[in-house]
């Protein structure tokens, strides 16, 4: 049996130790290009955990407002007009009791309610100065403005929850009297060229007048009033009769987690002999719009950051090809002195991957740092998905790892006589 042999290639190690200092050390060897090639895994894993913080942040804002509106609003419809309106049978009364505001503020959790309706009117028009009619309007008895006009009652008014620019909300003493007064939606008022109520405008609704007494700035219910004229439901009724093409509708706030009770009991309260002519129906549940718009984020951003993270690769593998051109002696040296190919592979692969696992670390908290930061200036409640905090370093160091296998693999290929001697 021959002896063993201890010499050579064979009893070559490189530690673990050896390996990540040697290639701290290249890493370190020029900081400005380490820097600069860290960028793109940086704007890559930045963007990556920024985007699906945002998305979640975001989505958890909107389905908590959808949620709040979800469980406090309720509304009730004439389906005994809709039935009308099928058998051609017109009615000329409502299914909805001239009290309704009054029988379902006497119903438990109910904070506010009442009736609202597009007024059926015969020429529409709607402007601010009185000797605008439907025939000077050019349109064929159409308004020219594109407003419309609401009747409400005060308790609708008050379930809407508007804010007001400036004036008062019509009340019941407007709706006793049948007072000519309106409300005015913020872009209403403003095709109107109406901006203050204190020296007492008016419009005039088919040549009618009615005072401005506010203008509605925001609303939480009812949006298509900020383009309409608000009368006064009493009003509506003596001066242009009741809804025919477009039934009333009972609008209703509740306190939070009421709805789907209020919903049950509405129709009874209202018309205790024919409840089934009334349908309540709490809103929709929003939980298709939120994943629709947490799809639509998502797959728009990650698009973004998988394009930054393909730039950082490609950066970090030509920065290590570069080094292993750089270094093609000290490679040669290295071979002739024992080491072996799979020495030299791990050693360019381990410089690859540190660039990736910094790039990864620092891409993190910068994502993460955004996240917060826009959750602060918006007063929002910062929404962090466990698995894409702590996924992102380990993405940074797929990238520099992948980036680093063809050069390290050069690297390893170099003969050490042709290495020698450049």
């Amino acid at each position: 049996m021959s002896p063993r042999r201890s010499e050579g290639p064979a009893a070559t190690r490189l530690s673990t130790r050896d390996m990540v200092a040697e290639a701290l050390a290249g890493v370190l060897q020029r900081p400005g290009r380490s820097v600069l090639t860290l960028l793109g895994t940086v704007l890559g894993v930045g963007a990556f955990v920024a985007v699906l913080g945002l998305t979640s942040t975001a989505t958890g804002q909107i389905g908590a407002s959808f949620s709040i509106l979800q469980d406090t609003t309720v509304t009730v419809d004439d389906t005994g007009a809709a039935a009308r309106d099928a058998t051609g049978v017109r009615d000329t009364a409502m299914n909805f009791p001239a009290d309704t505001d009054e029988r379902l503020g006497r119903l438990n959790g109910v904070v506010d309610g009442g009736l609202w309706w597009n007024v059926p009117l015969r020429h529409p028009t709607v402007s601010a100065r009185p000797d605008v009619t439907a025939a000077a309007s050019g349109t064929a008895g159409g308004d020219p403005t594109g407003l419309r006009v609401l009747a409400a009652s005060p308790g609708a008014l008050r379930a809407m929850q508007p804010s007001l620019s400036t004036g008062t909300l019509f009340n019941e003493f407007h709706q006793r009297h049948r007072e000519r007064v309106c409300l005015l939606g913020a872009t209403a008022a403003r095709l109107l060229g109406i901006t203050r109520v204190d020296n007492q405008p008016a419009v005039f609704v088919d040549g009618a007048a009615y005072t401005v007494v506010g203008i509605i700035r925001t609303t939480q219910r009812l949006p298509q009033s900020l383009l309409s004229v608000l009368i006064p439901s009493s009003t509506a009724l003596d001066a242009y009769g009741v809804p025919a093409d477009d039934p009333a509708q009972a609008l209703i706030r509740t306190r939070t987690g009421a709805a789907s009770l209020v919903a049950r009991q509405a129709p009874l309260a209202l018309l205790p002999t024919h409840p089934g002519l009334l349908r309540a129906v709490p809103p929709p549940d929003p939980h298709a719009l939120r994943d629709q718009v947490d799809t639509d984020m998502s797959g728009l951003f990650l698009g973004l950051a998988a394009i930054c993270l393909v730039v950082g690769a490609v950066g970090i593998a030509n920065t290590t090809l570069v080094s292993v051109l750089e270094r093609t002696g000290e490679i040669g040296l290295r071979r002739a002195l024992g080491a072996r190919r799979r020495h030299i592979t791990a050693q360019f692969l381990t410089e690859s991957t540190a660039l990736g696992a910094l790039g990864g670390l620092t891409g993190t908290v910068i994502g993460v740092a955004v996240v917060i930061g826009t959750a602060l200036a918006r007063h929002w409640t910062v929404v962090l998905q466990p698995y894409a905090v702590l996924s992102a370093p380990l993405m940074g160091v797929a990238v520099g790892f992948l980036a680093g296998l063809y050069p390290a693999l050069r690297a390893a290929h170099i003969e050490p006589l042709e290495a020698l001697r450049h």
